[in-house]
C-alpha cells in the first residue's frame, strides 16, 4: 500500500502561483508512476498531471505550459507547480498513485486549490 500526505493548497488570486507537495510513504518501490488529478464541484475528477519513472511527464491540455509536475531527490515525493493560475483551475488536487504489476491506484485526502477571479 502507498499511504499520501500532500500539502499547499490555498486561495491565491488569478495570475498568481501555488506548489503542492505529496509525500508518499508505504510500497514506494512498486509505484509506476505518480501525478494529480483535480476535482472541481459538480465536475469529474480531471487527470492533471503524470510523472512516470522513467522521468516522462505529461499534462491535461488545460493546464499544459501553466503547470509542471516534478519528482524530488527522495523519490517519494512529487510537486506540481502551477504558475498563471485561473479561476477555472479552482479544485480539489488529489494526489495518486499507479503501484504494482496489478496497477491498483492509491489516493490522497486532497487539498482545495481557490482561485479568485
Amino acid at each position: 500500500q502507498v499511504q499520501f500526505v500532500e500539502s499547499g493548497g490555498g486561495l491565491v488570486q488569478a495570475g498568481g502561483s501555488l506548489r503542492l507537495s505529496c509525500a508518499a510513504s508505504g510500497s514506494t518501490f512498486s509505484i509506476n508512476f505518480i501525478g494529480w488529478y483535480r476535482q472541481a464541484p459538480g465536475k469529474e475528477r480531471e487527470l492533471v498531471a503524470t510523472h512516470d519513472t522513467d522521468g516522462t511527464t505529461k499534462y491535461a491540455d488545460s493546464v499544459k505550459g501553466r503547470f509542471t509536475i516534478s519528482r524530488g531527490n527522495a523519490k517519494n515525493m512529487v510537486y506540481l507547480q502551477m504558475n498563471s493560475l485561473k479561476a477555472e483551475d479552482t479544485a480539489v488536487y488529489y494526489c495518486y498513485a499507479d503501484v504494482g504489476s496489478r496497477s491498483y491506484l492509491y489516493w490522497g485526502q486532497g487539498t482545495q486549490v481557490t482561485v479568485s477571479s
